[in-house]
């Protein structure tokens, strides 16, 4: 088994992921650690504390970064997500599960120091927690065995951006977190609009999940519901982007997506900020300022019905 930290700002797509990601036979869940963006930390904190009791999973949950790398507020999106951040389902105010006393990016560096070389860390997030990581103990990025982040747009497909035109909301919340986790030397891979938003959860597939997906497949559709009206009102998309789970999909199924090499850069600050620049491998630009980095994998194609199939299949007959 893989071993995994899932970083995350839940989120009814993180909710989704997480499901995903707690009933794999193949991933090892070490820790869970919360991040601002979807909504602010304490709200964000509490849905994985519930979500820890709602999938009986037995890893930690650390809190994490409330402020962005700059110490800047976030952007929470409670038109997406609901006031509560998880589509207003009932979230009791104090779920049973206890938080660990550890912060995120602390509990983070504990668990790749603990296991050397073996550790993905999964962000679907905004990056602050990893670049907190890198600050206090530069050597994790040897020591961990990669990143998959769920963030940024390249333009594969037309997808360009999601809170401005040229910049997905994860990068956005934090540019300066992702040009420093995307520019260490851990290998990256970055999941992002280009294939998330060829990936669409239809009214039909949802239905067929809560019919046949047990209780995990009635959790999924309930907390969706709010998720599908803001896809409806705002894209008159009968469904909802994949977008969170697809990072949990790449790390169990890699031959599903297609991917580029080369370093990656974030826009941070001005008209553009939060944008991600990918300079492909080989490409025959002038020297600058990519290319004393590593390069890193930007997936930029998916096959949607198999990754469709996957997702349904790890609950149905559940």
């Amino acid at each position: 088994m893989r071993k995994v930290i899932f970083d995350t700002d839940p989120g009814v797509d993180d909710a989704m992921a997480l499901c995903l990601l707690a009933r794999s036979r193949q991933l090892e869940l070490l820790g869970v650690s919360t991040v601002h963006g979807n909504a602010d930390i304490d709200t964000v904190t509490r849905n994985a504390l519930f979500l820890k009791d709602r999938f009986g999973f037995a890893a930690p949950v650390a809190q994490g970064s409330g402020v962005t790398l700059t110490d800047k507020q976030g952007q929470p999106a409670p038109h997406v997500h609901g006031q509560n951040g998880l589509g207003d389902i009932v979230v009791p105010d104090h779920p049973d599960a206890v938080l660990d006393g550890r912060r995120g990016h602390r509990m983070m560096i504990d668990l790749i120091r603990e296991n050397p070389h073996e550790v993905t860390i999964i962000a679907v997030g905004p990056l602050t927690n990893l670049a907190r990581a890198l600050d206090k103990d530069p050597e994790i990025a040897r020591l961990a065995q990669g990143v998959v982040v769920m963030g940024g747009a390249f333009g594969s497909h037309g997808h360009t951006g999601n809170v401005s035109p040229v910049a997905e909301a994860n990068i956005a919340n934090d540019p300066e977190a992702a040009d420093t986790v995307f520019t260490a030397s851990w290998p990256v891979t970055v999941i992002g609009l280009d294939v998330t938003q060829q990936v669409v959860m239809d009214g039909a597939y949802l239905e067929r999940l809560r019919r046949d997906g047990g209780e995990d497949g009635r959790f999924l559709h309930e907390v969706s519901r709010g998720y599908h009206a803001f896809h409806q009102r705002s894209r008159r998309l009968d469904g909802i982007f994949a977008h969170d789970s697809l990072a949990v999909v790449y790390a169990l199924r890699p031959d599903l997506f297609t991917l580029r090499r080369g370093p990656v850069r974030v826009v941070c600050g001005g008209l553009a900020a939060g944008q991600t620049i990918q300079k492909p491998k080989d490409s025959p630009f002038p020297l600058g300022a990519w290319d004393a980095h590593s390069a890193q994998a930007v997936a930029v194609d998916v096959d949607a019905e198999a990754v469709l199939a996957f997702f349904a299949g790890s609950f149905v007959g559940r």
